[in-house]
């Protein structure tokens, strides 16, 4: 499959899109927190448990209930609206998280912390999505939706960048509770400001008096093959907080897990910035699949790492090799899925990397404590092996739709709108 790709607007004509600062800062603010929530969560319960098992097991429960819930947060936000969904969600989020950081300060059981993480992650806002789908808005079939789409990606690695750096910081010189009340706070007030955006955020179908059938996007086998690899995206943020974290713990540095996973997440920011300024002529099918090998590959080498110098450096090169393969798989959305169920798609991606994090902080967790130290570098290992078995046995269901259509295997329009 030959790539019609030759050209691609630069980032400067994208940021210069009018009305898009607008929602930008406000969002950027909003989504920080999703990169803080499990670490800090992971630092406050394995200080008051003193277990990296109980720690990820929690941490797990709020990624699970994300999983679960984000999809059904995006189609509810294609039918009736951004600001309706998040006022909302945003408010819930916040005192489940209160409510979750008082009870592990107050050392109840296990059973209670599980069911206070569930509305915490169930509630988190799904800001990544609902950007996309504002840049849908503004620039509907423009060339610059690719652009848009590195570009949200690139931002995505920032916040990885930054939010576990702050979080540990956090935790580690203020209060174990620190990252998850900075978390909500986060949450509360840029969520907020991201909901007063309503100028630019999508229209409903009611809004634009078209009918919509409201098929899901996981009818759509592509979409299916692009949730199992990201899953595998997951188990490497996931496998990589809590092996980290036990690492510089082991040696006697608990702050240097903020320097070893941002070192992780600078290359994966990195590689998105290049990624999304090259004017591919590769196939995006055949670019996922290249990309996602040498993820798998680079994840393999994990477990072989005994010092600091060493964890820097495969880890830097892990990082640099998931951004490509996130880029690709959010483009290929565009392809796979009409406008108006976009947005649901988004959140099963997010969704899935989430879940994949969640089964990795458990699995990491458990390995940590009771296996020998740095067994949980082989979660990202594994888990990047089986979505690449996968990636290549269903690769053929990443073919994407001719240009005109408007249905896509059980999701369609009967009218065109302007909802993406």
């Amino acid at each position: 499959m030959a790539s019609t790709v030759t050209s691609r607007p630069g980032y400067g004509q994208l940021l210069r899109t009018r009305g898009a600062w607008t929602f930008l800062l406000p969002g950027f603010a909003a989504r920080q927190p999703f990169a803080m929530l499990t670490i800090s969560l992971v630092l406050l319960v394995q200080h008051t448990t003193g277990s990296y098992g109980a720690a990820g097991a929690v941490a797990a429960a709020t990624g699970v209930s994300m999983a679960l819930f984000a999809p059904f947060t995006g189609r509810l936000a294609d039918r009736h609206g951004q600001r309706a969904v998040l006022l909302p969600g945003v408010l819930v989020h916040v005192l489940a998280a209160l409510c979750l950081t008082a009870l592990a300060l107050s050392d109840a059981p296990l059973w209670a912390l599980f069911l206070a993480a569930v509305p915490t992650g169930a509630s988190v806002p799904q800001i990544g999505p609902m950007m996309r789908a504002r840049w849908g808005v503004k620039l509907h079939d423009s060339p610059l939706m690719s652009t848009a789409a590195a570009f949200e990606s690139v931002t995505d690695e920032l916040t990885f960048v930054l939010g576990p750096l702050l979080a540990t910081a956090l935790c580690t010189t203020v209060h174990p509770a620190a990252g998850l009340l900075t978390e909500a706070t986060l949450t509360l007030v840029g969520g907020l400001l991201f909901a007063a955006q309503k100028s630019t955020q999508p229209a409903t179908a009611r809004e634009g008096h078209a009918r919509v059938e409201h098929g899901s996007a996981l009818r759509i086998p592509g979409v299916r093959v692009l949730i199992v690899t990201f899953l595998g995206i997951g188990s490497v943020f996931g496998g990589m907080q809590v092996s980290l974290a036990a690492f510089s713990e082991s040696i006697g540095e608990p702050g240097m897990n903020g320097v070893l996973y941002g070192v992780f997440a600078a290359g994966n920011m990195l590689s998105g910035v290049v990624c999304g300024a090259i004017a591919w002529k590769v196939a995006p099918r055949r670019r996922l699949v290249v990309g996602y090998a040498a993820l798998t590959l680079t994840a393999s080498g994990l477990w072989a790492a005994h010092s600091v110098a060493t964890l820097v450096g495969i880890g830097l090169l892990v990082g640099m090799c998931i951004a490509p393969a996130l880029i690709t798989g959010y483009t290929l959305v565009e392809g796979l899925v009409p406008a108006g169920a976009r947005t649901e798609a988004f959140t099963w991606l997010t969704g899935a990397v989430a879940l994949g994090q969640a089964a990795a902080v458990t699995v990491a967790g458990q390995m940590e404590d009771r296996l020998w130290d740095g067994a949980g570098f082989l979660v990202p290992m594994g888990g990047t092996a089986l979505a690449l078995i996968t990636l290549l046995a269903l690769r053929s269901r990443l073919a994407t739709r001719p240009a005109g259509r408007t249905v896509a295997r059980g999701v369609g329009h009967r009218v065109p709108v302007t909802v993406d």
